[in-house]
């Protein structure tokens, strides 16, 4: 029927499409820096199929690359995705998904479709949003992980190309767009210190873990009265951006 296609482009799914297409080719950095800590192709296209969180995956290659075990690693990931159970908390009142589609749905809650649903008004824009967005961000963060795995095995010496200290700016690019508040700037200021702290006197792995411990204890105190937000800027722009 004539305008069908474009009825299902909803503002929420314009918007959880753009957010999947800016954050899936993040997934392009992942996949090359995991390949130069050392992980093989299949450990790293299995770290974005299960793990699926951009900011613990990066965690989990920074420890790895700088000679932490891989104990601290999965210990400084799991700390840093402790914000999704969060988010599947919020997502479930607002859609009330069914039994069998929780599985697949808590998979796909991440900072970004939580960002996406919860900021329309209405329940199907919700739903939409949470789809597109989450879906999206999967379809394309998985493929272009797998692009950027097997352009990391062609490229010889990680050092060579600078990809030794990429991780670290990846993960920064990650977290860049979020500091557009105080209290942000301040929980980032606050990290930055107890790791400075913390690297002379533990062992590889350990800063990153004791730094995630801290911003989980604060963030599971904190929960109930904040706002979602998205690595790409808080709920409130994505919430302007639709205007």
């Amino acid at each position: 029927m004539p305008g069908t296609r474009s009825s299902r482009l909803t503002p929420a799914t314009k918007m959880g499409l753009s957010i999947a297409i800016a954050t899936g080719l993040y997934g392009i950095s992942f996949g090359a820096l995991s390949i130069a800590a050392g992980l093989n192709l299949w450990q790293t296209v299995a770290l974005s199929a299960l793990m699926f969180t951009g900011g613990s995956q990066f965690a989990f290659i920074g420890v790895i690359s700088g000679g932490g075990a891989a104990s601290a690693a999965f210990s400084a990931a799991s700390l840093l995705g402790i914000r999704n159970a969060v988010y599947g908390m919020q997502i479930k009142q607002a859609l009330r998904p069914r039994g069998r589609h929780v599985p697949w749905m808590a998979q796909v809650t991440i900072d970004e479709s939580t960002a996406v649903s919860l900021g329309q008004a209405e329940v199907d824009e919700k739903r939409r949003g949470f789809f597109s967005a989450g879906v999206g961000v999967y379809v394309l963060w998985n493929f272009f992980t797998i692009a950027g795995a097997l352009l990391g095995e062609r490229m010889g010496d990680p050092a060579a190309w600078g990809l030794d200290g990429a991780a670290v700016a990846a993960f920064i690019g990650l977290l860049w767009p979020r500091l557009k508040a105080m209290e942000p700037v301040l929980i980032a200021l606050a990290a930055a210190v107890v790791t400075a702290i913390a690297v002379p006197l533990t062992s590889p792995g350990l800063p990153i873990l004791i730094t995630a411990t801290c911003a989980a204890v604060y963030a599971l105190t904190t929960g109930r009265r904040s706002k979602p937000a998205t690595e790409h800027g808080e709920l409130q722009n994505v919430q302007e951006d639709r205007a």
